[in-house]
């Protein structure tokens, strides 16, 4: 709740001998030419080339228009023949409740308007305190400022010295030569930060996929970087020793890809430049398309996973899943950041309804990807045990049964999971050939005719 209708600052000139009030920065951003690497775990690299007008000797130059959670420990300063004594980082903004904190103990003028008659009153008052309410002392009486409607206003003498209208970086330099200097400064900064986010179309009946990839910058440091040449890094840089950043997935890479692109790399981490500079604003979204792939080959898939003896006494849903290659032939053809994949399918009437979404992992060029959309209407499945029997004190032969039903009017396969086949699991019998996935996993294809059932037997012999 404020306490007072207007709130203003006014500049008084100072007087004689008195200190002088710092000028508070105006027009255009005091930045250079601005680089900004972004990567995705919330941290950026700013570089800031500024041409500097330095005299010789130590001279005290400031940085306005710097992140307000710029990490000073971070900040380096290059340039010929100037080296750093000392640096301050000023990250108290100017505001009105700043100016009525810092003003605490000082005196201030308090203007109140007749609004019948449009006459003013100044009063002097020494300001006793500015936690959730203002209070004052005006002669030998203590007064609240309150929201009451009527038009009272409070001027300062001057802008406290620590107190800033844009985040500003001081540093002490020492400088060889007098003359104009181009020098860069280089900071780490939080808060500005970018995803990556696809849309993705699904035509069932071509078996084709068409998809649109965006870069979402976010930029809540304070600060707005203008016309900036821009770098996105997909990865996680480790910012503290012994700690490291996963991003998780929902979606799955089936097979990890192994084929080379000609994107750019940093170590291990690729590297996405916007084409164009940018402004990113403070408090600002910004999306950016990065990748647009139209047809690629994509099919439908049901899935049922069952865990090791999983019984299930009611019907469960199989899950609808979309699978699709990253390859540069038959695929995207492209690294893919992790990110979210929302997918989407057009209905009888043509238009784009949503199905589903998932994230990805940061995912290799010629990866077969598996994304699941959710869970299907009509295919479902349950695994029963058979029998179990004791065969030695050692080993266990299990036979199970899964029963599938499909009321669609089509026929369809079900890609079935067991997994947890942890050890020397043999399979002894199987109605339906299957597949070993790996060390705890084997998969087997089971056709269910449109409207209908199906039904697979397997015998294992494990030492559980």
């Amino acid at each position: 709740m404020r306490f007072w209708t207007l709130l203003a600052l006014t500049a008084l000139p100072a007087a004689a001998g008195a200190q002088t009030t710092p000028t508070l920065p105006t027009g255009p951003s005091a930045q250079g030419d601005v680089s900004v690497t972004i990567y995705q775990n919330g941290q950026s690299l700013v570089q800031d080339l500024r041409q500097l007008d330095l005299p010789a000797g130590r001279t005290r130059q400031e940085f306005p228009d710097v992140s307000a959670q710029i990490r000073s420990e971070t900040v380096t300063l290059g340039g010929p023949g100037i080296g750093i004594v000392e640096q301050n980082f000023d990250f108290d903004l100017l505001s009105p409740d700043k100016l009525m904190e810092k003003a605490v103990g000082s005196v201030v003028t308090i203007v109140r308007t007749n609004p019948a008659t449009g006459a003013e009153t100044r009063e002097q008052a020494k300001v006793l305190a500015a936690n959730g309410g203002i209070v004052l002392q005006i002669g030998n009486r203590i007064e609240v400022l309150r929201d009451d409607g009527l038009p009272v206003r409070v001027v300062f003498d001057k802008v406290p010295e620590n107190l800033r209208a844009r985040p500003t970086l001081s540093v002490t330099l020492q400088v060889a030569r007098a003359g104009r200097v181009p020098a860069t400064l280089s900071y780490l900064t939080p808060g500005l930060g970018w995803t990556s986010d696809y849309v993705m179309l699904f035509d069932e009946a071509k078996g084709a996929i068409d998809v649109q990839g965006w870069v979402t910058l976010t930029n809540s440091t304070g600060t707005t970087y203008s016309n900036a040449d821009v770098l996105l890094v997909a990865g996680n840089p480790n910012r503290n020793p012994g700690s490291f950043e996963r991003l998780g997935g929902g979606g799955a890479i089936d097979q990890a890809g192994t084929e080379t692109g000609t994107r750019e790399r940093l170590g291990d981490y690729y590297l996405y430049p916007l084409s164009d500079r940018t402004t990113i604003a403070n408090a600002q979204q910004k999306q950016v398309s990065f990748l647009d792939v139209k047809g690629a080959p994509a099919r439908k898939a049901y899935e049922w996973i069952n865990g090791w003896l999983g019984t299930t006494s009611d019907p469960r849903s199989a899950s609808t899943v979309l699978k699709f290659s990253t390859s540069k032939s038959g695929g995207l053809g492209d690294q893919l950041p992790a990110g979210t994949i929302r997918v989407y399918m057009r209905d009888a009437r043509g238009d784009p309804q949503f199905i589903g979404e998932n994230r990805i992992p940061a995912t290799p060029m010629g990866s077969q990807m598996s994304i699941r959309t959710g869970d299907a209407f009509d295919v479902k499945g349950a695994a029963v045990i058979v029998e179990r029997k004791r065969l030695s004190s050692s080993r266990w032969r299990t036979t199970m049964r899964y029963d599938f039903t499909n009321a669609r009017p089509e026929a369809v396969t079900v890609d079935l999971a067991q997994d947890g086949l942890w050890g020397d699991v043999r399979v002894t019998d199987q109605s339906i050939t299957g597949e070993r996935i790996s060390a705890d996993r084997m998969e087997w294809k089971v056709p269910v005719p449109a409207n209908g059932k199906a039904s697979l037997s397997v015998v294992f012999d494990t030492r559980y």
